[in-house]
């Protein structure tokens, strides 16, 4: 199983900015690398998103120059983002309990 559910892409980008500042690429990477590389989001899934939350404003973007040299657009997790974000967890935490009652109820048959 190599794809995220779209619905669950921006619960994925909100928790990567709960500790800090990322920019796009480095959330693609980092998101791979704490799923042990189960989630593999391409950039034209995770852009879209980000502007999106941005629009929404749950997210602010801003530019920095890295120390190569280029320049490089991060996104940081606003107040409002912060509160979508427990938002967001608290559901994923209600789907997955239905979900694993199901499955118990299923091994119990």
């Amino acid at each position: 199983m190599k794809k995220q559910s779209i619905e669950h892409t921006q619960l994925l980008v909100l928790s990567l900015l709960a500790s800090r500042d990322i920019y796009g690429y480095e959330m693609i990477v980092e998101l791979a690398r704490r799923s042990q590389n189960v989630f593999e989001m391409k950039e034209g899934t995770l852009y879209p998103v980000l502007h999106a939350m941005e629009k929404a404003g749950t997210v602010a973007a801003y530019e920095q120059t890295a120390p190569t040299g280029r320049t490089r657009k991060y996104y940081r997790l606003t107040q409002k983002g912060r509160g979508c974000l427990a938002d967001e967890k608290a559901a994923w935490a209600r789907y997955a309990d239905a979900v694993n009652a199901v499955l118990r109820t299923e091994a119990l048959s």
